[in-house]
């Protein structure tokens, strides 16, 4: 498959003496595609029903004659304030019950029947206009959905919503009663429109009230993308699709991606090593100007499983942001990284963001491709490098991994809702796998948790996940490979309440007697290297006891196809365990210098220095933030 790459643009930002000059400036830079529109509405609709598409229509046509692809953006992401006089109920509301105002982006609700409206209503109207333009390669329905905490509100909307949404889900009142164990405390109710959304309580809700919450407003989000994908496909045959983000786990990605065609994700390593990352200071500084070594792969992993194999990075990071607490720039060469291990990891286009970086408002201190005075910025010299090398290089596919990774967003909901231990967190217990996966020089694919097929890996892991379910737990049933789940996998019913007779994994006899949470320096040292850290769980099993902890405490139990873990291991014994099932699967494991990644291809194996310091690997001399392919 042909690699390109593209930018973000916004033309109402600049005069239109400059369009002309800046798409061929663009297409001269070896970029093929350019997202335009995603925050114009109030451009495009100054006042109600008052539409102005002439200047979108000659940038479109500007851009298109340059020969570059377009995707355009529906706008729903910053509405206008007049729709905010006309709906001022539409705001969402925090959990202290204040609104998320207008002044900046996603101040809207996902509930609020009238946005919902406005939204639909301007989305058929560009759909309708630009539909059939042969320019508008692609779509891209609003913006980061979730970004800056935004999927979950408590707005009078959200709560009629939700009523509705529970009235058809338990069919009665007494079946909800019974799922949620609302005789506990006498939190029966008689009536689904006694229910309020699960925040101001004296003390902490229903942890099933709020399970079901956070179900619900991962469907309001589904529910209001589905609806644009609706009416762009009665106008469109271009493909469709969104930007999610890192990190944010607030709604379900896969099934918000089921209704696309292409997943895609905006991908900033600096600014997500210091806001996003569980990481020491120590990795910290010595990443600041690389990001870290496995972040930016696992996203590029999960949303190529949200896109079913189709999937690019939507805005890549060409230099300092501004939103993170500190804000470095990119060590020479980590653009040109970036990009090459997006491509190495299936992305089809990887589009820089932003073209030129704004003077004014909230991202001026952003970088782009150009710097505001439009002289070239080191991004864009680094991108111009990659698009000559996607000429030189022949096109690469996907290689099938050997080793897969189950993430469940569900699953994060719960942990969050009962983390039983302040350090507890579903997404960490997961990329620390992953990351243990990535240094043992390991190329990884992530599943979703009704995968019904595992034929094709060789082990599959399945940390912390909620609940198995059927088509998984057939899966596993046919699976002649090895399994490594725990701790908490299997621990709860869809209801949230605790698994009683049943093991936890299936095709293992393991039942949990009790948990505990570690706090930090409490770990459990284990016999054969290593600790237990944050979580433990006691375990009653005739299984045959692989692990113990230096006390004599059972840490890991089962046989070579099935195990399960009793506890969080440090990343020496997670190594430790996983060159061990490996080395039983056939599967060739490589310790890597840190900092040092590889990523196969059906190809090529691509190897990437994360280090700010040249190494020697493998016969091969990396420059740092060097990148080297070859032949595999």
């Amino acid at each position: 498959m042909k690699r390109s790459l593209g930018c973000c643009y916004y033309p109402e930002h600049w005069p239109e003496a400059l369009w002309a000059e800046d798409a061929a400036r663009m297409a001269e830079a070896g970029l093929s595609w350019v997202r335009i529109g995603e925050f114009s509405w109030s451009r495009l609709e100054p006042r109600p029903g008052e539409l102005d598409w002439d200047w979108l229509d000659r940038v479109i046509d500007i851009l298109g004659q340059a020969g570059l692809k377009i995707i355009l953006g529906t706008p729903t992401a910053t509405p206008p304030r007049w729709i905010l006089d006309k709906w001022p109920d539409m705001l969402a509301l925090d959990p202290q019950g204040r609104p998320r105002t207008f002044g900046s982006r996603r101040h809207y609700c996902f509930s609020h029947p009238g946005y919902r409206a406005e939204s639909a209503r301007i989305t058929r109207l560009m759909a309708e206009r630009y539909g059939s333009n042969p320019h508008i390669q692609a779509w891209q329905t609003d913006n980061e959905y979730g970004c800056h905490d935004t999927t979950l509100s408590y707005s009078a909307a959200a709560c009629r919503a939700f009523r509705d949404w529970l009235a058809e889900k338990y069919g009665t009142i007494t079946t909800l009663n019974v799922a949620w164990g609302n005789v506990f405390w006498s939190m029966d109710y008689g009536r689904f429109d006694q229910i309020d959304l699960p925040n101001l309580t004296v003390t902490e809700p229903n942890p099933s009230h709020l399970l079901d919450f956070r179900r619900f407003s991962s469907d309001q989000v589904v529910a209001f993308n589905r609806l644009q994908v609706e009416i762009l496909r009665q106008h469109s045959d271009a493909p469709l699709v969104h930007n999610y983000m890192a990190r944010i786990t607030d709604f379900d990605h896969y099934r918000v991606g089921a209704d696309l065609d292409i997943a895609s994700w905006d991908s900033y390593p600096l600014g997500f090593l210091e806001d996003r990352s569980d990481a020491c200071d120590d990795w910290k500084r010595r990443f600041a100007r690389q990001g870290d070594p496995d972040f930016q792969a696992f996203h590029h992993d999960l949303y190529r499983a949200v896109g079913r194999e189709r999937w690019w990075v939507m805005e890549q990071q060409p230099g300092p942001v501004n939103w993170a607490p500190y804000n470095p720039a990119p060590l020479p060469g980590m653009v040109r990284l970036w990009s090459w291990e997006a491509f190495a990891h299936g992305a089809e286009a990887v589009c820089y963001f932003r073209w030129r970086q704004a003077p004014f408002a909230q991202e001026q201190m952003h970088a782009g491709l150009l710097r505001p005075d439009s002289v070239e910025a080191l991004g864009l010299t680094e991108a111009k490098d990659v698009a000559t090398e996607i000429e030189a290089l022949p096109e690469v596919g996907t290689a099938q991994a050997r080793v897969a990774l189950v993430f469940d967003y569900e699953s994060a909901w719960a942990w969050q809702i009962q983390p039983q231990g302040a350090s507890f967190d579903y997404f960490r217990l997961v990329f620390d796998h992953y990351r243990a996966l990535r240094k043992l020089g390991l190329s990884i694919d992530i599943l979703p948790p009704n995968t019904a097929d595992l034929s094709t890996y060789r082990l599959v892991l399945i940390p912390g996940l909620m609940t198995f379910r059927q088509p998984l737990r057939l899966a596993l049933q046919r699976f002649e490979g090895a399994v490594l789940a725990g701790p908490r996998s299997g621990s709860k019913t869809d209801n949230f309440a605790i698994t009683l007779g049943d093991s936890v994994m299936p095709g293992l006899g393991v039942k949990v007697v009790y948990v505990e949470s570690l706090r930090p320096g409490a770990e459990l040292p284990l016999a054969q290297g290593g600790s237990l850290s944050y979580w433990f769980e006691a375990l009653d099993t005739a299984e045959p006891v692989l692990e113990q902890t230096v006390d004599g405490e059972v840490a890991r139990v089962g046989n070579e196809r099935r195990q399960y873990l009793a506890g969080w291991p440090d990343q020496s014994a997670l190594l430790r365990i996983l060159e061990e099932l490996c080395q039983l699967q056939g599967i060739v494991c490589k310790h890597l210098p840190e900092g040092v990644r590889i990523r196969d291809t059906t190809t090529h194996r691509f190897i990437f220095n994360y280090s700010a310091e040249r190494i020697e690997f493998d016969d091969i001399d990396l420059a740092p933030a060097g990148v080297v392919w070859k032949t595999r």
